[in-house]
């Protein structure tokens, strides 16, 4: 019905109207202006636009528990205006209670004109000077309300008589029933903890808890609930959005009514001042009194879907269904200097839920003491497959940097290929080049061609992400040529790849220092630096990157 009347009214995005309701936070004025200020800067940028003309929110002041006024204004020119006069009443009609309120003035120039009004439930169109100005009504309840965990905590629970049968001590949601609802209410009544269902819940409030159905079950320990004390409050988590390890200092719940009850769902996490101010004053000033004071304090707050958790145990993390989806999708950068601030065992779970891939890009970023004690953590089948997938010459280093025994069970692990290629790049000293080196280059015979050079990068599409150049040897596999890898977009297949090749050869050999292999880099302005042997055979590759790794690590 709602998507019929859209296309009947050809209203302007829902979207905008669902932002105000979001726009809202906990009946706070200083925190909800601020959110509102966000949308509003948000919309004005990537707004829907109708003849070219954007929409503009004009203004939206929030006041006190329970009620936000809002006043929205969206400019129209043309005959599009009359359009506008129903909009979306349905989906607000669930969630604001609309009282008659004066329409929001628009003063001055063209618009001091006396307008044409229509009126339609909430809304308002004033059309003047052949614009049109859509207007929210002020003065609306919002039945959504939000509640912090710290108001919650010791609050009584009253039975269908009112009587005290205990005080709440924790909260927890079951996330493979419902990631954001909680599902349990745990209340201290005497010697013991009884558990409460959500559906059992009349309401809930800073005032009581009260029941609809006592049918009450003794607490037992649940390895599939996310507790909101014991899991949550005063512990580390990961905030995906900031890249940062924070502490939690309290917790902000939504409160909606659902077929007849107060339901909760985890809203955001709170870390800031004005969480430490509400935990501090709990219990000792009224609620609504810490609500007043806050309001002159900035939120700091982390939206539920950003938050990471952080469990050591792979079972309870199944259990629990925490998944490291947001951190793989960090720039392993950012993640390593999370992964540095974390505690061991936070490390090691980190590393043992990760893909293979992504645990190496992120095992290469990390400083190389910490590199070190996470391969020690790891089992060795796991620590080998992170190997296997870092460059050659940086798994070898970091298996130089292990004690023997446990070097070599990783070795033990790692497929074959992967093995012997390390193994050789062993037996370099970590200081010179043939330490730096790796072995993934492309290497042809003198007399080939474009065509073969480019059939070749088809059969090995991974090799290009680090190839700059490639290499031309003779049948002794001793190095001859250097080919440019940009040089073969613009040349025909049948081009000798010899005819493309730069003027100068520049090479090193194995047993050359880190330091002299820097200073080639810089003279020659290279990109990438072919090792050779003594008879200069063609050994591997020194690319940009392990240089500017090994000068930052220096």
């Amino acid at each position: 019905m709602l998507e019929q009347r859209l296309q009947e009214w050809q209203v302007l995005e829902v979207q905008l109207l669902l932002e105000i309701l979001r726009a809202r936070r906990d009946h706070d004025p200083l925190a909800g202006q601020n959110r509102w200020n966000e949308v509003r800067e948000g919309f004005t940028r990537s707004g829907p636009r109708f003849d070219d003309q954007m929409p503009a929110i004009v203004e939206c002041r929030f006041n006190g528990f329970g009620h936000t006024n809002l006043a929205l204004a969206i400019f129209v020119s043309g005959v599009r205006a009359r359009k506008y006069t129903l909009w979306a009443k349905e989906t607000l009609g669930r969630q604001l209670d609309g009282r008659a309120g004066r329409p929001f003035k628009v003063g001055g120039g063209a618009h001091s004109e006396k307008p044409e009004e229509k009126s339609a439930g909430n809304l308002s169109v004033l059309r003047k000077s052949g614009r049109a100005v859509v207007i929210l009504k002020e003065s609306m309840a919002i039945e959504e309300e939000v509640l912090y965990l710290t108001e919650l905590l010791r609050v009584k629970v009253y039975d269908l008589k009112g009587r005290d049968i205990g005080t709440l001590r924790d909260a927890a949601l079951v996330p493979l029933i419902d990631p954001v609802r909680l599902d349990r209410y745990l209340v201290g009544a005497g010697p013991g903890w009884l558990s409460i269902r959500y559906d059992q819940i009349e309401s809930i409030g800073p005032d009581g808890i009260r029941l609809k159905d006592e049918r009450l079950t003794p607490y037992h320990s649940d390895e599939y609930m996310l507790r909101m004390v014991r899991d949550l409050l005063d512990q580390q988590i990961i905030d995906a959005q900031g890249r940062k390890v924070v502490r939690v200092n309290d917790v902000t719940f939504l409160k909606q009514r659902e077929n007849g009850h107060d339901v909760l769902h985890i809203l955001e996490v709170d870390i800031g001042l004005r969480s430490m101010m509400r935990r501090v004053l709990r219990g000792i000033v009224p609620p609504a009194t810490v609500r007043t004071l806050q309001t002159h304090i900035h939120p700091h707050s982390i939206r539920w879907e950003f938050c990471n958790i952080l469990e050591a145990d792979p079972q309870r993390r199944v259990r629990l269904n925490i998944s490291n989806k947001l951190l793989e999708d960090m720039h392993p950068a950012d993640l390593a200097d999370i992964v540095e601030n974390l505690g061991h065992e936070d490390r090691q779970a980190i590393f043992n839920t990760m893909d293979s891939e992504t645990a190496a890009e992120l095992l290469s970023e990390v400083e190389p003491g910490i590199q070190t004690r996470i391969l020690e953590s790891l089992k060795a089948e796991k620590a080998a497959d992170i190997l296997e997938e870092m460059e050659p010459s940086e798994a070898a280093d970091l298996l130089n940097e292990l004690e023997h025994e446990r070097s070599e069970q990783i070795l033990d692990e790692m497929q074959p290929e992967e093995k012997e290629e390390v193994e050789e790049l062993r037996e370099f000293r970590e200081d010179t080049a043939g330490g730096l080196m790796d072995s993934g280059f492309l290497a042809l015979p003198e007399d080939a061609t474009v065509a073969q050079a480019m059939d070749e990068l088809k059969r090995d599409e991974e090799i290009l992400e680090d190839l700059h150049s490639i290499f031309l040897v003779d049948s002794d596999n001793k190095l001859r040529a250097i080919v440019p890898l940009a040089k073969l977009i613009f040349a025909a297949g049948d081009t000798p790849l010899k005819n493309l090749a730069s003027d100068s050869l520049v090479f090193v050999q194995a047993d050359e220092n880190q330091g002299r292999v820097a200073e080639m880099f810089d003279k020659y302005n290279l990109l990438s630096l072919p090792v050779v042997d003594a008879q200069q055979r063609l050994m591997g590759v020194i690319t940009v990157d392990d240089v500017v790794a090994l000068l930052r690590q220096g």
